[in-house]
């Protein structure tokens, strides 16, 4: 067996596309009308379509259940941070963090309210780390990461 794909049920098709597209920069590989899969590995599908194929009310398919998300990264995530600034498509699940591991990063919902996460690469955060001043031990402690990828990184 092998995965394919996770996929989303979103109400309108076409903003989700744009929203994918412009705020996150992710590009179509395929555009079967009620089903967008994009080159990043994930595909969205129109509500009322999956309602049917799946047997249920489109009010059962529940909005903002902030039960998942989904996980880029952004080598430039200042820049993109300043990006998102001007965008009030934009609504924020928390303005950006810095995670315990050191990671900084925002989630913030698309049209319909599915979370997204964009994040910094660990890479990037152990070149940070290292950069400042701490040593591979202390990076891999700070990171969470292996003192091998740590080395690798440096």
């Amino acid at each position: 067996m092998k995965f394919v794909c996770p996929l989303i049920v979103v109400r309108d098709v076409e903003s989700s596309r744009a929203f994918y597209e412009e705020v996150l920069g992710q590009r179509v590989l395929h555009d079967l009308g009620e089903n967008v899969v994009f080159e990043g590995g994930f595909a969205i599908h129109q509500r009322s379509h999956f309602s049917n194929l799946i047997g249920v009310a489109e009010s059962d398919i529940v909005p903002r259940s902030n039960n998942a998300e989904l996980y880029f990264e952004e080598d430039d995530l200042d820049g993109f941070l300043e990006r998102l600034k001007g965008m009030e498509a934009v609504k924020y699940v928390h303005e950006p963090i810095e995670q315990p591991w050191g990671q900084r990063a925002v989630r913030f919902y698309d049209p319909d309210m599915h979370i997204i996460e964009v994040g910094e690469p660990i890479e990037s955060v152990v070149t940070r780390f290292l950069e400042s001043g701490l040593s591979v031990e202390e990076t891999a402690r700070r990171t969470s990461m292996p003192e091998e990828f740590v080395r690798q990184c440096a």
